[in-house]
């Protein structure tokens, strides 16, 4: 086995029991296992958020985009990323924290009722199966190529790892892993992009660029693919406000500032890393002018035009941010799942009508009683990683295109306001995305938004009589017992 070899086994392997040893952080509780209970510190949660970020689609994706399509076809990644965590942090992170949530379908439960609940979960669980699906086909794929095996081994192999230290320690694992894999990937991508430019200087590369490659006509052409530039970077930049991974590290947050700066430190290091990716990837249009596979573009140069280090910590960073990524969608999407589905809306239903029916007088006391309780929704939360990570890999194995996925991801949950906007918004969006001609694809992004937008403000108009804005729910911090519970 060559020497990068036995070096990614020794990251894959720490991760993985990192991972496992945060299993007796959860002490069999729901709300710890979701949001280590609401406990974190500044640097744990910025990090994590960086490290959500920081995929695989948006470093190796990155790197493909411009080596296929110039700098903002691959930039758009990073860039949307780092849009999303700016607004969070101005916008959303500290009345969201402040409210107790543990999902952020309870938002829209508390918001506007159980029926845009449902129908919110079972979106974004869809597409956030699609996100760990891609960052499963990133990190797998580095260890097909490595390793000499086949893709779909690789694939399992990656799978089943991610999956048992996720369900082991939930976002605690997330915690462990991130730290360890962030921080040397992003001293891997910067030592390679430094190291080759002392050595080859800024000429050697500039000659291989073609015109309009750096230049914002990728922004303000449609012939350079503004269209699609523009529809990524707004499908990340809007569509990922409400992406179940990040809102987990900003409700685990001890406290509203914290998950505010937070925001704000992931974003400013995602526009750094992701401008020396996208660097990298202009520099591969000299160092690899003939490759077979663009995908391996990044993998490629880490692995042949740089001293050991560096290309060890970009390959573990990349393995490592595919996995981080990737356990953060399983545990977001198995505790949508488990808590607004089957919890909230299956199991505490029906126990409701059973109880309202037995004790006429004592139902909602009965209710409570009987609500599931924290450590079955820890249970509820793990099984349902079983069908999320088996319906991801089908996906990665039928579509291993990581930087693809991620739009696709974030596209699926760009329209959704509230109860008609979340229906219309969206099935205008597949509607557009079979039908609308070939030069102005971008344009199913973004006029899906504005309809559902448009639909949002006329609807809500019209029935503000018969179904009173509750605004009010934003300032309000329910107990933890109703919160576990269900009942909020």
């Amino acid at each position: 086995m060559s020497p990068m070899g036995i070096g990614l086994l020794c990251f894959i392997f720490l991760f993985f029991l990192l991972g496992i040893g945060t299993y007796f952080l959860v002490k069999g509780s729901g709300k710890r296992y979701i949001i280590c209970g609401k406990s974190l510190p500044f640097f744990l949660v910025g990090s994590m958020l960086l490290a959500q970020s920081l995929d695989a689609n948006a470093t190796m994706g990155n790197a493909t985009g411009v080596y296929l399509g110039g700098f903002w076809a691959g930039f758009q990644f990073p860039l949307g990323l780092a849009l999303c965590l700016l607004l969070t942090g101005l916008f959303y992170a500290a009345p969201l924290n402040r409210m107790n949530l543990l999902t952020l379908p309870d938002f829209y439960f508390r918001r506007y009722n159980w029926v845009t609940e449902i129908i919110a979960s079972l979106l974004m669980a869809f597409s956030f199966a699609i996100l760990v699906a891609g960052n499963f086909a990133g990190s797998a794929w580095i260890v097909s190529i490595v390793f000499e095996i086949d893709y779909t081994w690789a694939l399992a192999f990656i799978a089943i790892g991610i999956f048992i230290y996720t369900i082991a320690g939930g976002l605690y694992a997330c915690a462990a892993t991130d730290i360890v894999q962030i921080y040397p990937a992003i001293l891997g991508f910067l030592g390679c992009f430094v190291w080759l430019l002392y050595t080859h200087g800024w000429d050697f590369f500039a000659g291989s660029i073609p015109a309009g490659y750096m230049d914002l006509s990728g922004l303000t052409s449609m012939e350079n693919g503004a269209l699609l530039n523009w529809a990524g970077i707004l499908a990340l930049g809007l569509g990922d406000i409400v992406a179940l991974d990040f809102m987990e590290r900003v409700f685990a947050a001890r406290d509203a500032k914290t998950a505010k700066i937070s925001c704000f430190f992931g974003a400013g290091f995602t526009i750094f890393t992701g401008l020396i990716c996208s660097g990298i990837g202009l520099m591969g249009l000299a160092l690899l002018p003939e490759i077979s596979d663009p995908r391996m573009v990044l993998p490629s140069i880490a692995m042949t035009s740089v001293p050991f280090i560096f290309g060890l910590f970009i390959m573990g960073g990349i393995i490592g941010a595919g996995a981080s990524t990737a356990d953060g969608g399983i545990l977001g999407v198995s505790t949508v799942l488990g808590r607004n589905i089957v919890q909230k809306n299956i199991l505490r239903r029906w126990g409701k009508k059973k109880v309202a029916k037995d004790n006429p007088d004592e139902s909602e006391e009965v209710v409570q009683a009987t609500a599931i309780s924290d450590r079955k929704l820890l249970i509820i939360s793990r099984l349902m990683a079983i069908p999320v990570v088996a319906f991801a890999i089908y996906l990665a194995i039928v579509k291993p295109e990581p930087g693809i996925l991620l739009v696709l991801a974030f596209d699926v949950v760009f329209a959704p306001g509230a109860l008609a906007a979340i229906i219309i918004g969206s099935v205008l969006r597949l509607i557009l995305f079979y039908q609308i001609p070939e030069h102005l694809a971008g344009l199913d992004t973004m006029i899906a938004p504005v309809v559902s937008l448009i639909v949002m403000v006329i609807v809500s108009l019209m029935t503000q009589k018969s179904h009173p804005p509750k605004h009010h729910v934003i300032n309000e911090s329910p107990d933890d017992c109703y919160v576990i519970a269900g009942i909020c």
